[in-house]
């Protein structure tokens, strides 16, 4: 773990020279800083000199390149490097720095008085407090080459009173951050950020795991802040694609990418209509994902990080010392076609003891079992077969859409299945199994999780669901997507989940994504267990 909560690198070499150099200052950085590394980007500043004065690059292309440099480095570098280049001083930082670093090679001279000029200019800039620890980084000792001054290197942006952005800002990454700049240095005045929410999200991939809009607001709003303190920043919930964009009349000018860019041209389309005059349409460069894999884009995006989560650990295991410790056991829960029976299957090839609670619950209609004759006295001998079986069929058209007489059936049958699903347990331990999964659609429904150690949860979109159930019961759409809306959604499910998993893709993939998830869960298990990436045989 790096010592070090919080960081500020301040780099003075030319704006040219921060594409070649970023990678290395920020892994030497990163190194030392495990939360926010703030950038202060001040080219030519001699750091040795009496009492240096904090000053902005221009805002110009050069600084551009230069801000897609370094978010581009963070984003290689590891996932999770939280960079936030300031774009100008004036501002306690949200999370204030523990320790102030330069890069060796930027700053010539006794360590003495380099380390004193990074302490007054952390505390004039951001006011850090005074004592900070200052650290030199080495580096590639590149300090005394001369640069080049790019032909554009005194060419400054265009500026706006008022500009506006979009997009669903789902876990912060530096393609935002890119973003989120170029708007900052473009406005004068301020920004306008529309956060997508509600119906806008349906759509997107793996939309269950998106932060909370609140979340995902408070997270921008202090990014925002951080890089630049001076402008007015008005954040708003999206329901449509359009949003303040077309109806605000102080608005000059609207930040799109490439793909966006359509998007920005039916905004111009809704302000002739509503008569406000046309934005100006500034279009950012996307970021290429140097580590995008099968299935992802090739650009950085929030549906990839959401991809990557799949099979890790979302939240603690619960700490429950009524559960014993071995068999460790798993609840693994989805709605009707999640596939959740498939990653069951997989989980027992690996190793798992599987219990089956759908087979559970057949044996509960069993002539003879405890649950046998309260279910025939409360539903009526009409459900019995000739041949003394429960026809759940029969029962099945009694308790549906009926809730009362629903609770009646789950309050009689559930605490036997859970009585079942405890003995089976009993039996994985005896048979000496470490890990016990507990393939249950009504795990949390039922309230089983208190039987699990960690709930696993099988998630698909909708659509994708209704076509499964349409190919494998012979339902309607229509009849298919009912039975969906009335079992628990999968965002009620995520948020009791531990760890979530997709079978939307090709099978590999399921194959891989519950490969991952079994070898974290073995080193969880086992602090001493092999690297991740290899499984116990």
């Amino acid at each position: 773990m790096p010592p070090f909560g919080s960081g500020l690198l301040v780099l003075t070499a030319p704006l040219a020279a921060v594409s070649r150099r970023a990678a290395a200052a920020l892994a030497a950085a990163a190194g030392l800083v495990s939360g926010p590394l703030y950038v202060h980007l001040q080219p030519g500043l001699r750091l040795a000199a009496p009492a240096p004065s904090p000053a902005a690059p221009p805002a110009g292309p050069a600084l551009l390149r230069a801000l897609a440099a370094l978010y581009a480095a963070a984003a290689a570098h590891r996932e999770g490097l939280d960079l936030r280049v300031l774009l100008g001083p004036g501002r306690r930082l949200a999370r204030p720095p523990r320790v102030l670093l330069a890069s060796a090679a930027e700053a010539p001279g006794p360590p003495g008085p380099v380390e004193r000029g990074l302490q007054h200019l952390a505390a004039a800039a951001y006011g850090c407090p005074p004592g900070l620890p200052a650290l030199l980084l080495d580096g590639p000792g590149e300090g005394a080459e001369e640069e080049k001054e790019e032909e554009d290197a005194r060419a400054e942006l265009p500026g706006f009173p008022d500009v506006a952005v979009g997009g669903t800002f789902d876990r912060l990454h530096g393609a935002h951050r890119l973003l989120l700049s170029a708007c900052c240095l473009l406005a004068r005045r301020r920004l306008l950020a529309g956060v997508a929410d509600g119906d806008l999200l349906r759509h997107k991939v793996l939309a269950e795991l998106i932060e909370p809009y609140e979340l995902r607001a408070a997270k921008l709003r202090e990014f925002l802040e951080d890089v630049k303190p001076s402008l007015r920043y008005d954040i708003v919930p999206l329901a449509d694609p359009f949003g303040p964009s077309v109806t605000d009349p102080d608005l000059r000018c609207l930040v799109v990418s490439e793909e966006t860019r359509r998007g920005g041209e039916a905004v111009n389309k809704k302000r002739l209509e509503n008569g406000l005059p046309e934005l100006a349409l500034y279009e950012i460069l996307l970021m290429k994902d140097p580590d995008h894999r099968q299935n992802e884009e090739e650009k950085i995006s929030s549906s990839s990080l959401r991809q990557r989560l799949l099979g890790t650990l979302l939240q603690p295991p619960r700490q429950d010392p009524a559960l014993p410790s071995r068999p460790y056991v798993i609840g693994l829960t989805g709605g009707t076609g999640s596939g959740k029976t498939s990653i069951a299957k997989l989980l027992g090839h690996l190793g798992a003891f599987i219990i089956d609670a759908d087979k559970l619950g057949h044996a509960v209609y069993v002539p003879g079992s405890p649950a046998y004759e309260r279910v025939v006295a409360a539903f009526g001998a009409e459900i019995v077969n000739e041949d003394g079986m429960i026809n759940r069929k029969v029962l099945g058209a009694k308790v549906f859409g009926n809730q009362e007489q629903l609770k009646s059936l789950t309050d009689i049958v559930w605490p036997e299945i859970a009585q079942m699903v405890k003995e089976q347990v009993r039996e994985a331990g005896a048979q000496g199994k470490a890990v016990c999964v507990l393939d249950a659609a009504v795990l949390l429904e039922a309230g089983w999780q208190d039987m699990v150690h960690e709930v696993w949860v099988a998630v698909i979109p909708e659509e994708e669901a209704v076509k499964r159930i349409v190919a494998r019961d012979g339902l309607s759409e229509e009849a298919a997507r009912h039975r969906l809306q009335s079992q628990m959604s999968n965002r009620q499910r995520v948020q009791q989940a531990q760890v979530v998993l997709s079978t939307l893709w090709e099978p590999a993939l399921t194959r891989r994504q519950v490969e991952k998830a079994w070898d974290l869960l073995q080193q969880r298990l086992s602090p001493s267990a092999a690297p991740e990436g290899s499984r116990p045989s």
